[in-house]
């Protein structure tokens, strides 16, 4: 197949902008249509003819990064085009997250560097030590150690607070793409394309191409589900324990046996092995097909998130031991640090992505795009 000469793309007019190299990309694309059946990135691009920066915001937001289309395109390099459409939209999706994330000039910060991660997880182990050796703590389990009034003074703000960011975000996005009404069977099919990974079985089921380039596996999409599915039971372990506490009056410590730990501990092994297999899995997978500069900071996160689940699984084990009290203070500033990063690390790219697969539902039933 080749691209009527009236499409190509000069190839001089390859841009250091990421929304305009993305952008020339696309056009090349749409005019080529070869990989439309890969993922729900082509058959959106197949709707335009035209693509404006909330076009390319939006489609690099729908893009999971599978690399299927780079494998099968006969306009790489050496070819003039010299088209890298997972590395284009991979630039301009973490273009967007930096621009549209409030308060300005964090999410740069995180995104990049790693050291400004690790700088961040220390400084909160430092305040949860400081915390535990300076507030008054009375109460059984890890409430002997810091309060349940003093975990509620440090952990609701910083809780509420990335929520409110990431809401500010995404308004700013929904608005740059053009979102329109939403419906709740664009929420239902959001929702199901995410749970199951859909972006992620190259089209056919067979997987993709991320970390053995041109053979299929299904090893990534496992390893989402694995960090996804351990992040939410971890979550509800919260909530519940949550519940138990201000509902039915049974403060923790809790037993094994109990909703609490039954979700947290499941929870807690899931998200260990899916981070360490999404690191096993990154260091297969060739970088230059990844956004550039981020490689630091999106280590980094998925280093910070297991480390959230190990710690939290290490200080159940050690309880009643006199290795408590010091790690709790590390799990609590691992939890605290991921909080407040989520809105600034690769963390916030769950929210965007959710948000762009609820636009395009919209958008294949008419309603928006």
């Amino acid at each position: 197949m080749s691209l009527d000469v009236s499409l190509q793309t000069d190839p001089g007019a390859i841009s250091q902008d990421p929304m305009e190299e993305a952008r020339r990309q696309v056009e090349i694309c749409n005019a080529c249509r070869y990989c439309e059946g890969f993922c729900s990135v082509f058959p959106a691009i197949n709707r335009n003819k035209v693509f404006a920066d909330g076009d390319i915001t939006q489609l690099a937001n729908l893009c999971h990064n599978c690399r299927g289309c780079y494998y099968a395109c006969q306009y790489t390099e050496p070819h003039e085009f010299a088209l890298n459409l997972p590395r284009a939209l991979a630039d301009a999706r973490a273009d967007s997250w930096e621009r549209l994330a409030w308060p300005g000039g964090l999410a740069r910060i995180f995104q990049r560097s790693a050291a400004a991660m690790a700088g961040a997880l220390v400084a909160g182990f430092a305040l949860m030590f400081l915390a535990i050796a300076a507030i008054p703590a009375g109460g059984q389990g890890f409430y002997a150690y810091l309060g349940h009034g003093a975990m509620v003074a440090i952990f609701l703000p910083a809780f509420l607070f990335p929520l409110v960011s990431i809401a500010m975000s995404l308004r700013t996005y929904w608005r740059e793409v053009g979102g329109g009404a939403v419906r709740l069977a664009d929420l239902r099919a959001a929702a199901l394309s995410a749970g199951r990974m859909k972006n992620l079985d190259g089209g056919q089921g067979q997987g993709c191409n991320f970390e053995k380039e041109e053979r299929y596996t299904s090893g990534r999409r496992h390893v989402h589900q694995a960090i996804m599915w351990g992040f939410l039971l971890c979550f509800a372990s919260t909530g519940s324990g949550t519940v138990l506490h201000y509902v039915f009056g049974s403060p923790a410590p809790y037993d094994f046996w109990t909703l609490p730990k039954l979700l947290g501990v499941p929870g807690g092994l899931l998200l260990v092995l899916g981070c360490v297999g999404m690191v096993m899995l990154k260091r297969k997978a060739d970088p230059a097909l990844g956004a550039t500069g981020r490689e630091g900071g999106s280590a980094a996160f998925i280093w910070l998130l297991g480390f959230v689940g190990l710690s939290g699984l290490l200080l159940y084990a050690a309880r009643g031991t006199a290795l408590t009290g010091p790690l709790l203070a590390v799990h609590l500033g691992a939890v605290l640090t991921f909080f407040l990063l989520t809105p600034y690390s690769k963390m916030a790219h769950g929210f965007y992505r959710f948000t762009a697969l609820v636009n395009d539902a919209g958008a294949k039933a008419g309603r928006t795009g």
